[in-house]
């Protein structure tokens, strides 16, 4: 008899983006996305409490201690462990590198505003400091390709 092979579980992800201001882009794709912000405050007054982190590796933000060099967004209807704060679902992480972007992305977000939203949707992310890089109309689709405030591209259909 043959054993068929268990189908693999879905593997929990996030999307990791490098960033210079790990705070200011949290909020540029928290307000873009409708996400909210993860809260890790309390594992933090806790860690530091302990001893277990020396505050120099903190920050506030939002009024409240965060880490100085990483934050996340996840999306508000996913689960979150209530005691790190931490999504368990859709989310972005920022981490803070050295070293400015210097090439076109690997990997990008398509975003989808919905039919007939897309111009409404471009402006809407201008004014929260993205630009348009340029605007794609071939027989595939259309689209704006925009890049968020650290020169991130990504395109609004």
């Amino acid at each position: 008899m043959t054993q068929t092979p268990a189908s693999p579980t879905p593997v929990h992800w996030k999307l990791v983006v490098d960033a210079a201001d790990p705070h200011a882009q949290a909020d540029f794709w928290a307000a873009a996305l409708g996400y909210t912000r993860e809260d890790h405050g309390a594992l933090i007054e806790r860690l530091l409490g302990a001893g277990a982190v020396p505050d120099g590796l903190t920050t506030e933000a939002h009024g409240r201690r965060a880490w100085r060099d990483l934050t996340a967004v996840r999306h508000p209807d996913d689960p979150y462990e209530e005691e790190s704060g931490t999504g368990l679902g859709r989310r972005l992480l920022f981490q803070r590198v050295p070293e400015a972007k210097t090439a076109k992305n690997r990997l990008h977000l398509d975003l989808h505003p919905g039919q007939g939203r897309r111009e409404e949707e471009v402006a809407r992310l201008e004014r929260l400091g993205a630009k348009v890089l340029r605007r794609v109309d071939e027989p595939s689709g259309a689209w704006v390709v925009m890049a968020d405030p650290e020169g991130n591209e990504y395109c609004v259909h």
